[in-house]
């Protein structure tokens, strides 16, 4: 049989040490990460001792600052560093996404002490962020949240459920949103709860299609107390906060995707090349090599559309449109790349023997998280037409 191994993605970086940084991430995923991804991920173990590494590595912190742990790498680089991930494990790649996400509101509007006091260990001490806004009645319209926090004195007093929480259960640290005041976007603060605080309980997690590895769990929040100074930014500014958050967090599920659409075309490729039917590879005939041609370079046109959004962020221009952009289009790309995947290896790719069907179900949760497609294309038509007449 000939021998298919997968190519490294050939990428265009803008430093030698970018260039390093990835050589780094491809030898940790070849050695520690995709060994075992397929029979975690069928046990549904998360890998903590993975995040672990990887925090001793450097890589938990990558687009934050220096001075408290970062890496400083360009959106550009660490969104590069996510594809390489979840090329070997969705687990592995969302993860870290999502753990740079619960690290933002700090790092971007918390005060100097709070940075000097919980950066350090957030961003490369070994814990492993949630970031909490979704709720069991509020998913897309996360402006009607109900999660209550009351002043108490110098403390605040946190109550509700967040539902639909990664790394519930399992987090250090929550950046938490939840109400202080009037209803509405205006009425939510942003608050970092440890997690292990009193009072704060996780759910059974859900029990999903994929992403099994990865736990997903409700958060019962009953009179968590926390101390005004882990209140994040100002009273009522909470809303503006996860907002921010989330444009960068659409970039992470976009490379996310892109990797998990480079998992699946490599693993048709292989197979194709391997499977010989009629006397000949099944790569030779003409219905798949289109087909793999449009898996490639949906693939490619991904990559380059959530490179360009980076590139937007990185110059500190607005980039929440071409977010809401590369996070539809990389999300379905990774939908249609996979189930085509499953096409090209026919019975065997219908079977869990082979990795095609996990990517598959994996690839179903992007079009999700972060923002459904539908609320993608909302966020895009704004941008483009002005808000809907009321």
């Amino acid at each position: 049989m000939p021998d298919r191994a997968p190519q490294p993605v050939d990428r265009q970086l803008p430093t030698d040490e970018a260039r390093d940084l990835i050589s780094l991430v491809r030898d940790i995923a070849q050695r520690e990460i995709a060994p075992r991804a397929a029979e975690e991920e069928d046990a549904g173990r998360f890998p903590r001792e993975l995040f672990t590494l990887l925090s001793e590595s450097g890589l938990l912190g990558l687009p934050y600052d220096s001075e408290y742990g970062g890496g400083e790498q360009p959106y550009e680089v660490y969104l590069q560093v996510l594809e390489e991930l979840a090329t070997s494990r969705l687990t592995v790649g969302l993860g870290v996404s999502v753990h740079t996400l619960a690290s933002y509101a700090l790092a971007a509007y918390g005060t100097k002490e709070q940075q000097a006091e919980h950066l350090p260990a957030m961003l490369g001490g070994g814990l492993l962020g949630a970031y909490c806004l979704s709720e069991p009645a509020s998913g897309s319209d996360a402006a009607s949240l109900r999660t209550r926090a009351v002043r108490d004195g110098d403390d605040w007093v946190i109550t509700g459920t967040k539902a639909w929480i990664t790394h519930g259960g399992v987090a250090d640290f929550c950046t938490v949103m939840a109400r202080t005041g009037e209803e509405g976007p205006r009425g939510i603060t942003a608050f970092l709860v440890p997690g292990d605080a009193e009072g704060l309980s996780a759910a059974l997690p859900e029990k999903k299609m994929g992403m099994k590895g990865s736990p997903t769990a409700q958060l019962h929040f009953d009179g968590v107390r926390v101390p005004d100074a882990r209140r994040v930014g100002e009273e009522g500014q909470g809303f503006a906060i996860a907002l921010a958050a989330l444009d960068g967090g659409r970039l992470g599920i976009a490379a996310c995707a892109i990797g998990l659409a480079q998992a699946a075309l490599d693993e048709a490729l292989g197979y194709a090349a391997e499977r010989r039917q009629f006397g000949k590879p099944i790569a030779d005939f003409q219905g798949l090599r289109f087909m793999i041609a449009d898996m490639a370079t949906q693939i490619e046109a991904g990559r380059a559309l959530y490179l360009a959004a980076a590139r937007l962020r990185d110059a500190g221009r607005p980039y929440a449109k071409q977010a809401a952009m590369a996070k539809l289009h990389c999300t379905d790309t990774a939908m249609r790349v996979t189930t085509d995947a499953v096409q090209i290896l026919g019975g065997y790719g219908y079977t869990a023997d082979f990795p095609a069907e996990r990517y598959m179900r994996e690839a179903k949760v992007l079009q999700i998280v972060e923002g459904t497609n539908q609320i993608q294309r909302m966020v895009i038509a704004r941008h483009l037409a002005g808000p809907e007449t009321r």
